[in-house]
């Protein structure tokens, strides 16, 4: 049946050696040869001497020692752009091996290299590449080709050879990574598929699977009247640009001529380096690719055409209104065909437009839902039913538009009260007035920027916009500071409104932008704990210490801008009119700061509270970043706080209560965050390790397959079981107690035993530290 001989092809199971062995089965013995051997097929790991000898040798006993072809597609190729030893190891080496093995074993009467037409320079449009043009090995996957076609030429002896160089291969489903990509963005109308970064007039030939199926049979057919050494080129003489390729493609799904705007090459560089290492999503596009975008193959197949009367039957741009048929049949199958992410699309039905239809029957069978369909359609459930959120920033946004007028910030009589006038002085600040209307000014703006964010964040495919309510609502909580608003009411108003800002923007709806397989994982307990770090209970202390530390400071934060006139204090006095407080407040030590730095540790208790509410009992790998920064405000921040603290009696001469209050809690705050820190960190280094992007990881998360399963909230147990799981991870041991004990007594040996001079600010220094470092070591 099989008169043909014998024809090997390795890397059988690919898209390509699969309708190799479909075409060629009828007329040949086909061997299939593959790393993944199917049934009937032989393992073959080129990258092996025992793999590849074990695999010939098979070949030899089942089907003698002469071989018609060998049609070599076993290849390395990735999409980082980098060097990698595999492109030696694999493409280079593995081609030597097989091709010195078949030589010292058979009579091979033809050896098919799979190389690429992108080994050529790139020409310019109008412009025809043929077979003479010279190579180009500017990049690793391209120079590989190269490589092995050189060692070829070289070692191919008395065996006669073919390179092959493709064009960009598809099928009526398209199956062409970029190709789908490309159509899959403007399927989705993605802000990207209006953008290219190189010249719209430039393109790449490409060829249909069944065409190059059909030069292949030829090649086998007449491979005793080929040359001894044949580089081919095989491809669609037209090369569609991608100004019209796009405007095609639009045209079919959408209906309209998709408007494509060149971008500059270093933006597009960064916007590629952005997308691949931080925002994710889109792992297809990088950086290098942008450096071939200018790239032009537009081929002259003339030798194809005369040695093996060839020529493609297929036209790509007959073929994409089938395409087209196929993803509007149905998105989600064809998005698996392309190996694209088919979440993206589920439940989503697009009719194309025109007359282009659907074939009777072209639609696929539904599928059970994968877990990604199952997780897409909860996070889209989630989304509708927090939607109220956006329409309440909307509102806090009106309320803020106006409030400047309820609060006669643009009234120049209403900003003149003495103890404003006071503060005016001693600080040398701008007139109360101009004060007043800047912050109302500075309202107005941020309740329209409220509005606005909050009516995008609506849209689905809008959800950064939920990080612009974000800023506002930071900027509110840092503005009265910034302009020393001299309105107590404008002052709690922008705090309140910033607040509820950041709490409805990233704390009660999903925060935009997470890992979506992290967040699938529901697992919570990091590997080798016995707890999560991130647990409710873990952080209602720090929560509670946070909002406990934001109430002191704003109230001192009010005496520095001047809108209360005394502050409590109940042991240190000072002489004069000022108790040990309020000198301390409007000390040197404070007027160094540009601002008030009681409201500026107000703000930061308030973010630490904030902070500690955001997310789940896994937010350890699901927010490394939100982690990371909350650590930054509770340890490094603190210990600047506390030291501040501590060198107040020295610098200042006396001390303040509500300060060593705050100053109590900000140090209970440390042993209680550092455990989640350390789980944070330790998962950032397994991800390392697993080769995910650190930079991803770090502001997106991700899942943790080491970590066990979730644990339970603990709010069920007695109050006395919660209180010992909200301080796990935090050890008392007596010497470290005895050692607190021991520093509050030097710290206040001038008021128990009157000491005075450098002794008692040695003892009050020495006695602070002390107490922070046993703190500390409790964790």
């Amino acid at each position: 049946m099989h008169h043909g001989g014998v024809v090997l092809i390795t890397g059988s199971s690919g898209f390509i050696g699969r309708a190799l062995v479909d075409r060629l089965s009828s007329s040949y013995r086909v061997v299939c040869l593959d790393r993944h051997p199917a049934a009937g097929s032989i393992e073959l790991d080129v990258a092996s001497d025992d793999s590849v000898r074990a695999a010939l040798d098979r070949v030899r006993v089942e089907h003698g020692p002469r071989i018609a072809s060998v049609v070599h597609l076993a290849a390395y190729f990735d999409l980082t752009g980098e060097p990698n030893p595999k492109y030696e190891e694999v493409t280079v080496r593995g081609t030597e091996r097989l091709l010195l093995e078949l030589r010292a074993r058979f009579a091979v009467e033809q050896f098919i290299f799979a190389s690429t037409m992108l080994v050529h320079a790139a020409g310019r449009p109008g412009e025809r590449i043929d077979e003479s043009r010279p190579l180009d090995p500017k990049l690793p996957y391209r120079a590989s080709k190269i490589r092995t076609e050189q060692l070829l030429r070289a070692q191919h002896g008395d065996v006669p050879i073919v390179l092959l160089r493709p064009a960009g291969v598809y099928d009526d489903l398209c199956s062409n990574p970029f190709l789908a990509h490309q159509i899959a963005r403007i399927y989705e109308r993605r802000l990207k598929s209006r953008l290219y970064s190189g010249d719209l007039d430039t393109g790449q030939s490409f060829v249909h699977l069944d065409d190059l199926a059909d030069a292949v049979e030829r090649l086998v057919q007449r491979r005793a009247q080929l040359p001894a050494e044949l580089p081919l080129l095989v491809g669609e003489p037209e090369a569609l640009s991608y100004r019209q390729l796009q405007r095609d493609i639009g045209c079919l799904i959408h209906g309209e001529a998709w408007n494509t705007w060149q971008v500059a090459p270093p933006v597009a560089k960064a916007g590629a380096w952005l997308q691949d290492e931080v925002v994710g999503g889109e792992p297809f596009i990088k950086p290098w690719m942008v450096g071939i975008a200018n790239d032009h193959y537009e081929l002259d197949v003339a030798r194809a055409r005369t040695l093996l009367d060839w020529e493609p039957k297929h036209r790509l741009q007959h073929t994409l209104p089938a395409m087209v048929a196929s993803l509007q049949a149905d998105p989600v199958q064809w998005y698996r065909a392309n190996r694209l992410d088919s979440a993206r699309v589920a439940g989503r039905i697009v009719e194309p437009a025109g007359e282009h239809r659907a074939p009777p029957g072209a639609r696929w069978h539904a599928e059970q839902p994968d877990p990604m369909h199952e997780h897409m359609a909860e996070m889209d459930a989630m989304r509708l039913s927090v939607l109220w959120v956006h329409w309440v920033v909307i509102a806090l946004g009106a309320w803020l538009l106006t409030s400047p007028w309820q609060f006669a910030l643009f009234d120049a009589q209403a900003a003149g009260a003495q103890l404003v006038r006071d503060v005016t002085a001693e600080r040398g600040l701008w007139d109360p007035a101009l004060r007043n209307a800047l912050t109302g000014w500075s309202d107005v703006a941020s309740g329209l920027l409220l509005i606005v964010f909050g009516t995008l964040s609506l849209s689905k495919r809008l959800q950064w916009a939920q990080w612009g309510t974000t800023a506002v609502g930071l900027w509110l909580l840092f503005a009265p500071l910034v302009f020393w608003t001299p309105s107590a009411a404008a002052y709690m108003n922008d705090t309140l409104i910033g607040a509820l800002a950041i709490v409805f923007s990233v704390l009660v709806p999903m925060m935009p932008g997470m890992s979506h397989e992290g967040m699938m994982d529901r697992s919570t307990v990091p590997a080798g704990w016995s707890y999560s770090p991130s647990s409710w209970l873990q952080r209602l202390p720090i929560i509670a210490l946070g909002f406990f530390g934001f109430l002191i400071a704003r109230y001192l934060a009010s005496y520095q801008l001047g809108h209360i006139d005394r502050v409590w204090e109940p042991f240190f006095a000072t002489p004069g009119t000022m108790n040990g407080t309020e000198f301390i407040i409007t000390s040197e030590v404070s007027r160094a700061w540009p601002i008030a730095d009681a409201g500026l540790g107000a703000t930061a208790y308030l973010l630490e509270a904030l902070m500690g509410a955001m997310g789940g009992a896994a937010r350890w790998r699901t927010m490394p970043w939100m982690v990371t920064f909350f650590f930054i405000l509770v340890v490094p921040l603190g210990g600047i706080s506390i030291f501040f603290i501590i060198i107040q009696p020295i610098m200042i001469g006396t001390y303040c209560t509500l300060c060593l209050i705050a100053a109590a809690g900000m140090l209970l705050m440390i042993p209680l965050a550092i455990d989640e820190v350390i789980a944070m960190g330790q998962y950032l280094l397994q991800a390392r390790r697993a080769g995910r992007p650190l930079l991803r990881t770090f502001l997106q998360g991700g899942p943790s397959p080491e970590a066990t399963a979730p644990q339970a909230t603990g709010f069920d147990a007695s109050p006395a079981e919660q209180w010992r799981e909200s301080v796990r991870g935090v050890a008392v041991p007596w010497p470290l107690v005895a050692s607190c004990a021991l520093g509050a007594w030097m710290m206040f040996t001038p008021l128990v035993i009157g000491a005075t001079g450098s002794m008692a600010d040695s003892n009050h220094l020495i006695g602070a530290l002390v107490i922070t470092v046993a703190v500390t070591a409790m964790a």
